[in-house]
């Protein structure tokens, strides 16, 4: 704890008590955002491992179909196969407000024949690639929420950080040093008092002292007449 460099008067001290009540409000606010913040982290993250599990095996199996259609097919004979896709994907990325975190949010649409995402006649393609092509075009929907879901969790991952530091340096610097501060002050006022009533004391004593003094002179010249 660091007591902060002020002046010690009541004035001082009214001031940093209003600053230390805004601190432990803001600190409760901040500690309850961040704890909420965590929950909703901690679910996304759930939901990311198990949709991040779902899209590798998909993945693994699309990977797993095309190297058997590399083997049955010629290089030149796939290229050709696949250079004109008949389907386009077009995503737009828009935001949400999760505890005051913007996160995207992915849209995607497809243009062109919908019924048939298969960009070649069957006649001289392997069965394989017709798997690949499908388990691809299966997994795309999963492979944009996987981002959108990874995205979210390092942005609230970082919001998350930001806030436990704000909450730490007000619960471990800003409010000890004010309540250190404001103990400081009170005490120097309670030091204050004392020496102002010593001293009022004293001053009372001397006033009683010259009364005292003065009653015993004037008695003193009456005996003498």
């Amino acid at each position: 704890m660091a007591r902060l460099n002020v002046n010690p008067t009541r004035q001082e001290m009214a001031r940093l008590k209003k600053r230390l009540k805004t601190a432990q409000r803001g600190h409760k606010l901040l500690k309850d955002m961040r704890d909420e913040m965590m929950m909703q982290f901690l679910e996304l993250v759930r939901k990311n491992r198990a949709l991040r599990t779902s899209v590798e095996q998909k993945l693994m199996r699309a990977h797993g179909s095309f190297v058997l259609a590399a083997a049955s097919m010629s290089e030149e004979s796939m290229a050709e196969a696949l250079m004109c896709p008949r389907q386009t994907v077009s995503v737009d990325v828009d935001v949400k407000n999760i505890m005051s975190v913007n996160v995207p949010v992915f849209n995607f649409s497809t243009s062109g024949d919908s019924s048939d995402i298969y960009p070649y006649g069957f006649g001289f393609t392997s069965g394989e690639l017709d798997n690949a092509v499908f388990s691809l075009g299966d997994v795309l929907t999963e492979l944009l929420e996987l981002a959108q879901m990874e995205k979210s969790a390092e942005l609230m991952s970082d919001e998350i950080e930001k806030t436990r530091r704000r909450v730490n340096a007000l619960e471990y610097v800003t409010i000890p040093d004010l309540q250190e501060t404001i103990r400081y002050i009170k005490m120097k006022l309670e030091e204050n008092e004392r020496g102002n009533t010593t001293r009022l004391m004293k001053v009372k004593d001397m006033m009683l002292q010259e009364q005292l003094e003065a009653s015993q002179a004037a008695r003193e010249a009456r005996l003498a007449q």
